[in-house]
């Protein structure tokens, strides 16, 4: 085994890439409910924003086929261009590989549609002729069945590709909870995009902590009335 592999994502060792993450894309997933898929890429990218991790977004066909990228990815990088393509091999297109190569970091961070094709493909390049390691993030790629995205997993892994989820990423990043200049920062994605941990936190921080409830509304509060 390549010892590289065995090094934790920091956020000076890699990069991050969201490939095809459009509607028409997304209406084809079957492997994972949809909105999770967007809660779960839209998390990655805000994790990506906190700790500095240098992104590339790419799309394909926009206009005549996949449409707009989703708005929450968008809103996360306002500024980010998009690398428009008409191959469906993200590595065929040369801007792809020139904004890889400028952040000279090669440890790769894949959330994509489709696992099966846009996905894979990329993978099999970006190893195969530059030298790049991947880190596929299974919970933020989608296939057009369970089938589907499981066997490109499968044959992604079987290559040397690294899966990963995309809590798994931002807690790596993280690492170390001493770390202050993020911890408020992650800990604010956990509650808006990690589910029962999420929920977990806020009942930390309100119940035990005493923290003010995160919500911005003021309902009244009705004491309760015993039956009779």
């Amino acid at each position: 085994m390549n010892k590289s592999m065995l090094e934790q994502l920091s956020p000076e060792n890699c990069q991050v890439i969201f490939i095809d993450h459009q509607p028409q894309m997304a209406f084809g997933v079957q492997s994972i409910d949809r909105q999770t898929l967007k809660n779960n890429t839209v998390g990655l990218a805000k994790a990506a924003k906190v700790f500095g991790i240098p992104t590339t977004i790419t799309t394909v066909e926009t206009e005549s086929f996949s449409g707009h990228t989703y708005p929450e990815l968008l809103d996360v990088f306002p500024d980010a261009p998009l690398l428009e393509r008409t191959s469906m091999n993200s590595w065929d297109d040369q801007k792809v590989r020139d904004a890889l190569a400028k952040n000279n970091r090669k440890k790769i961070i894949v959330s994509g549609l489709w696992t099966e094709v846009c996905n894979i493909t990329f993978s099999f390049g970006a190893m195969l002729e530059g030298d790049y390691e991947i880190y596929m993030v299974a919970d933020a790629s989608g296939g057009t069945s369970k089938e589907a995205h499981d066997y490109a997993m499968q044959r992604m892994i079987q290559a040397g590709v690294i899966p990963v989820t995309w809590q798994q990423v931002l807690l790596e990043w993280q690492r170390d909870w001493a770390k202050r200049d993020t911890y408020d920062a992650v800990m604010d994605i956990v509650r808006e995009h990690s589910g029962a941990y999420g929920m977990g936190v806020d009942y930390a921080y309100t119940m035990v902590h005493k923290a003010p409830e995160r919500t911005q509304s003021k309902h009244p509060v009705l004491e309760p009335v015993p039956a009779k």
